[in-house]
């Protein structure tokens, strides 16, 4: 990182502070830059599915950050550039999307992004690329930005340098200058100064503030996060059923705060500092008072600024219920068996598989073996055990439960 100095403008202090800053163009002169005043910065976003994923998130928050402090925040939906698909981090080109599907995307997105950042046009607001890039010509455009370009410049960057290895097709090989022509664009019609992003967008970032310099003559600026791994080595995000989505019907909100309960206690004051807005003070005083209260507040936390505080309260008491004996049951994720079904009984294999606690009845018998396997506060001990009217608790349920961190609540229905 070039030009850190010891008296650091406050919002750049802040997000240094927060452990946001992996690498910058030229701190030093972004830095006096923002000590002038304000300036409009962006962020991009792909509208490559109906839904943004935690991964997707470390940029929002330093965007919003930046905007308390005062600039100006553009996001970017890339729904042009989405029809080529970035090979920053790919092993293989990106399936391709029409537009139909692309503006689909693209408005669940913002809608998504409405509801974290409240777009008001004034302190934050989005625009899409497709207004700009659909209709290049293309003639035009090799003259205009890829004079600039190098393609042997361009192959030092990571992103090309593995793809070479497996394959990288010319339409993908073209993302790094139109990305760069958004820089250019919004510097022309915004006065954009800054770009952010992951460090995987490092290349992209830097040529268009290149492209910028080249064209216009003017000074813009680059600024990347870390991209986040957790201490127990999985990317950040990710969990055995796939991405960590914010879309509440792809990760119901329950799990979305069972994935930061469980967060590695060597993360857990990390992920404090980037994923909320807790102060550092704050973060620092939650931290004496016990790791399973920081985690816990890191939880609902997260929870409630992707999907609201009533949201939020219903996971953690459904959390509690599961594991801390207290809280409201009917929080837990929750499976409907016929009281038919449990008169006659159901074998525990069968049980668990139907649940989705395990995906075959050999996981199930191999977690049962394990000692993973509860039904109730009981430990299942017997492959071939039979779950009756007896499991059920007072009120009619039953918790059954797979390892420390899946539980799913059994409900039965009313015989007529």
């Amino acid at each position: 990182m070039r030009g850190i100095i010891g008296s650091m403008n406050p919002a750049l202090a802040r997000l240094q502070a927060r452990g946001f800053i992996r690498q910058c163009t030229d701190l030093s002169a972004l830095s006096a830059r923002m000590d002038a005043g304000p300036l409009t910065f962006y962020v991009g976003v792909d509208p490559t599915g109906s839904s943004l994923h935690v991964g997707h998130m470390l940029p929002m928050f330093a965007l919003k950050h930046l905007c308390d402090a005062g600039h100006r925040g553009c996001v970017l939906i890339g729904g042009g550039t989405a029809r080529i698909g970035d090979p920053s981090g790919k092993t293989s080109m990106r399936k391709m999307l029409d537009y139909a599907t692309l503006d689909a995307y693209a408005g669940a997105i913002v809608a998504q992004l409405d509801h974290f950042l409240s777009f008001d046009h004034r302190h934050v607001f989005y625009v899409n690329n497709r207004d700009w890039l659909a209709h290049l010509n293309y003639i035009d455009f090799l003259r205009e930005v890829g004079a600039h370009f190098s393609v042997n410049k361009m192959l030092t960057y990571e992103a090309y340098k593995k793809r070479l290895e497996t394959g990288l097709s010319f339409l993908e090989f073209n993302y790094q200058l139109l990305q760069s022509y958004d820089f250019l664009t919004l510097s022309d019609r915004y006065a954009v100064e800054l770009q952010i992003g992951g460090d995987d967008q490092w290349g992209n970032i830097v040529a268009g503030a290149d492209l910028v310099r080249r064209v216009r003559g003017k000074t813009v600026h680059g600024l990347t996060f870390p991209l986040i791994t957790r201490a127990d080595g999985q990317k950040m995000g990710k969990t055995e059923q796939g991405a960590l989505f914010l879309d509440p019907a792809l990760v119901s909100p329950y799990d979305f705060f069972q994935y930061w309960r469980n967060t590695p206690d060597e993360d857990v004051r990390r992920f404090l500092l980037l994923f909320t807005f807790l102060s550092v003070r704050d973060v620092e005083a939650i931290l004496t008072q016990g790791i399973n209260c920081a985690k816990e507040l890191l939880a609902y936390e997260v929870t409630r600024l992707m999907h609201g505080t009533a949201v939020a309260q219903v996971a953690l008491q459904g959390a509690r219920a599961a594991f801390g004996g207290c809280g409201d049951k009917c929080a837990l994720p929750t499976f409907e068996l016929t009281q038919c079904t449990l008169q006659v009984g159901i074998k525990v294999t069968d049980l668990f598989v139907q649940v989705g606690l395990c995906t075959t009845k050999s996981d199930a018998r191999r977690l049962i073996a394990q000692g993973g396997a509860f039904v109730g506060l009981q430990r299942v001990a017997d492959i071939g055990a039979v779950i009756d009217q007896s499991a059920l608790d007072l009120d009619g349920t039953v918790i059954v439960r797979a390892g420390k961190k899946r539980v799913v609540r059994i409900v039965t229905d009313v015989l007529e």
